[in-house]
C-alpha cells in the first residue's frame, strides 16, 4: 500500500481534543445514527459521524479545513440516540473549542481553555485594572471627585467621577480592540478552512448575503426540532446587541450624568430584562441540567451568562441609585458594573466561547459556497 494512503492515529492530537470535553469520543463504531438522526445532517454536511472519525484518526489538518463543527446547534438529539453513549453533541462542542484555540494568534484562547485559573486570573486582572482606573488619586475616579467638593457625595454628579468623554474614549478604543482580535482570528479562520480549495471568489461574493443572515438570526438553528432554544438565543443576543450600540455607540446620550430621567433609558429596560430573563433561564438549565445541551459544562459555559447577568444586574442597580439620587452608592456601583462587563467584553467575547457569534457564521458562508460550487459543477461541467 503507498505510503500516503496509510493513516495513524495521531494519539497526541487526540489526547488534546479529550482535554476540551467529549470523554467517550473513542467508544464511537461509526453507526451513523447521530447524522441520521439530526435534522440539519446531510446533503453534503455528514455531521457529527465524519468528525468524529476525524478526530479518532487524529486528522487535524481535515479538521481545521473542515466547517462541519460550526454546523452544529448541539440540539443533542444524536446523543439522545446514540447506542454507544459517545455523547455526539458535546464531541463537537469539544472540537469548536478546540478550533477556537487553534484561530487565535495571541494563544489566550488555549490557556483559558486549559486552565481555569488562567481564565479566571485574567478576568481578575482585567477587572483590577478598571477598578484602579476610577479609584487612583490622579486623573480618575474618586480622587477627582475628591477634589470637586462636597457638591458630588450630596447629589449624583456621574459627570465628575466618570466624564462621558472619557469614557466614551474608552469604549472606543475597546471596540476597535475587540475589532481587530476577533477579524484576526477570523482570518485565520478562512485561511485554515480554506487550504487546499479552489473555490472561484465569486461564489463567495454570490453567497456573501448567508454570512449576514445568520450572523443576524442563527437562522440555521431554526431547523432544528426544538425551536425553544434558538429563541431564547435569539432574544438574548438581540438584547446584548441592543446594549452593546447604546453603551460604545450612544455613550453620550445614554450615560445621564445626574438623577432625572431621561428616554434614552427605555431601551436600556428592554436590553437589561431580556439578559436578566435569558441568562437566569440558561443557569438554570445548565444547574439542573435539563437538556442535552446543558448535560455537560465547561467553566466558559458558566462565564459568560454569569457574567451577563451581573452586567444586567448591576446596570439595573445603578440606574435606581442615580433615579433616587445616592450618590456615592452610584458612584461605587458604577465602578464595580464597569469591572465586571468591561473584562467579559475584553476577555470572553474575542477568546472564550462568545466567539462562536462569529465563527458559525463564517463557516455557515464557507459551506455554503462550497455546496454552490459543487452543485454548479456537476450540472455544468464546462463552467467551473
Amino acid at each position: 500500500m503507498p505510503q500516503d494512503l496509510v493513516i495513524l492515529p495521531d494519539k497526541a492530537f487526540l489526547k488534546r481534543t479529550l482535554r476540551y470535553g467529549g470523554a467517550d469520543l473513542k467508544k464511537c463504531y461509526q453507526c451513523a445514527t447521530c447524522s441520521s438522526a439530526c435534522t440539519l445532517s446531510g446533503d453534503g454536511d455528514e455531521f457529527p459521524r465524519k468528525q468524529i472519525l476525524l478526530a479518532q484518526f487524529g486528522m487535524e489538518k481535515e479538521l481545521l479545513k473542515d466547517p462541519g463543527p460550526w454546523l452544529c446547534f448541539y440540539c443533542g438529539e444524536c446523543t439522545k440516540l446514540c447506542p454507544r453513549k459517545v455523547n455526539p453533541g458535546e464531541v463537537m462542542m469539544a472540537l469548536r473549542r478546540y478550533l477556537t484555540t487553534r484561530y487565535d494568534w495571541t494563544g489566550l484562547s488555549r490557556r483559558m481553555y486549559d486552565s481555569a485559573r488562567w481564565e479566571i486570573g485574567i478576568l481578575a486582572l482585567v477587572a483590577l485594572f478598571v477598578v484602579a482606573l476610577f479609584t487612583l488619586p490622579h486623573n480618575f475616579g474618586f480622587g477627582l471627585l475628591a477634589q470637586s467638593g462636597p457638591a458630588a457625595m450630596s447629589t449624583v454628579m456621574l459627570e465628575r467621577f466618570a466624564p462621558v468623554r472619557m469614557v466614551h474614549l474608552g469604549d472606543t478604543i475597546l471596540a476597535l480592540l475587540l475589532t481587530l482580535f476577533v477579524l484576526s482570528n477570523a482570518a485565520r479562520m478562512l485561511v485554515e478552512l480554506n487550504k487546499g480549495e479552489s473555490i472561484p471568489v465569486s461564489f463567495y461574493v454570490r453567497n456573501f448575503g448567508q454570512f449576514f443572515i445568520q450572523a443576524l438570526t442563527q437562522k440555521r438553528w431554526r431547523n432544528c426540532d426544538d425551536k425553544s432554544q434558538w429563541l431564547r438565543h435569539f432574544v438574548m443576543v438581540s438584547g446584548y446587541a441592543t446594549i452593546f450600540t447604546l453603551v460604545v455607540v450612544f455613550l453620550p446620550w445614554f450615560q445621564i450624568a445626574d438623577s432625572h430621567f431621561d428616554w434614552t433609558s427605555i431601551p436600556g429596560y428592554y436590553a437589561a430584562a431580556v439578559l436578566l430573563g435569558t441568562t437566569l433561564s440558561i443557569l438554570r438549565d445548565r444547574a439542573n441540567h435539563s437538556s442535552e445541551m446543558h448535560r455537560f459544562s465547561h467553566l466558559s459555559d458558566w462565564l459568560f451568562p454569569i457574567l451577563l447577568l451581573l452586567t444586567a444586574a448591576t446596570g439595573i442597580l445603578l440606574h435606581i441609585l442615580r433615579m433616587l439620587d445616592l450618590a456615592m452608592a452610584v458612584y461605587v456601583t458604577y465602578t464595580v458594573h464597569m469591572a465586571i462587563a468591561v473584562p467579559m467584553l475584553v476577555v470572553e467575547v474575542p477568546f472564550g466561547k462568545w466567539a462562536h457569534l462569529l465563527y458559525r457564521p463564517l463557516a455557515i458562508y464557507v459551506a455554503a459556497a462550497r455546496k454552490d460550487f459543487v452543485g454548479r459543477a456537476s450540472a455544468c461541467p464546462g463552467e467551473t
